[in-house]
């Protein structure tokens, strides 16, 4: 017969009972691990994601080349188009002129004053709208009266208000702007729970620390919408205006290669305003998730 012996777990000694029941790992061992893979997951999606932007832009220029070359009539005429290359090649020589980078800056100049005059405005009249009833209905209906008229429909009234191209230029830019982010605005603060405001209050905050402790955090997020869609309506409303009543400026210069047939330059004036459009938009939307980093974000899969 064969003898069972049973062990009770009184009388194993420590090593037996760590070869029968190793100890768990504990979450402070695990995290480091955890913590490094969601870093590598991380990494990964950001670099799939610039390659896929990159991509789908490197195909729309090479079916663009394809098209042009070709001289392709599919219902639309690309055979009266530029190539890729001319382009290219016109892109080139702009870059070796001291008149590109002029009109670039002076462009920039009308955008950084006009928008930086709608910011301003466009946020304080914002708060005053959506937390005043007096002001809402004193300058509400001029508001919404003046809102829905297109900014490039101003320019005649510009060029008669104002002394000079260049101050009619940027209050075309100015108006084109302030609405977005006024609106914004206002329905950033109507839609802060007031029971916010009310806790605040009860420990002894004024008005004005309201504003600062409660308003002005609440309503970053929405601020920063209106103003990346008010910088994308100003640079198509300062566009048409240089366009129309310019001396200089990418829209004139842009213009005027067209009135003298020269489609490359053309191009080149549509894909300057292109990357200008994209460098300012994303340092304002840059700068609202810096200044609204308290914010949770979604990561993509």
């Amino acid at each position: 017969m064969t003898t069972e012996v049973t062990t009770t777990p009184q009388a194993m000694s420590d090593d037996q009972r760590a070869t029968v029941h190793p100890p768990a790992k504990t979450a402070a061992a695990d995290a480091p691990s955890i913590e490094i893979a969601d870093k590598q997951h991380t990494g990964l999606s950001a670099w799939r994601s610039r390659l896929t932007r990159v991509a789908s832009v490197a195909a729309v220029v090479g079916l663009w080349q394809l098209l042009t070359v070709n001289n392709v009539r599919a219902g639309l005429r690309f055979d009266t188009l530029p190539t890729v290359t001319e382009i290219i090649t016109e892109f080139g020589k702009h870059l070796g002129t001291h008149q590109y980078y002029l009109d670039i800056a002076q462009s920039l100049i009308r955008i950084i004053t006009g928008f930086g005059l709608a910011a301003v405005v466009g946020v304080l009249a914002g708060i005053g709208l959506g937390r005043s009833r007096l002001l809402a209905d004193i300058f509400g209906p001029l508001t919404e009266l003046a809102r829905p008229i297109p900014a490039i429909a101003l320019v005649p009234v510009a060029i008669l208000m104002f002394p000079s191209d260049e101050s009619g230029m940027v209050f075309i830019t100015f108006t084109a702007s302030v609405f977005p982010v006024l609106v914004s605005t206002r329905h950033a603060v109507r839609a802060l729970p007031t029971v916010w405001a009310d806790a605040v209050r009860t420990l002894g905050a004024s008005r004005f620390g309201v504003l600062v402790r409660v308003v002005f955090p609440g309503i970053l997020p929405g601020v920063f919408s209106g103003l990346s869609v008010g910088m994308g309506v100003a640079w198509i409303c300062l566009i048409s205006a240089e366009m129309i009543s310019g001396r200089l400026g990418v829209g004139y210069r842009t213009w005027q290669a067209y009135t003298i047939v020269d489609y490359p330059a053309v191009f080149v004036g549509m894909i300057t305003i292109g990357i200008l459009g994209f460098g300012t938009s994303g340092i304002v939307e840059l700068a609202g998730r810096r200044i609204t980093r308290w914010l949770p974000r979604e990561v993509s899969e």
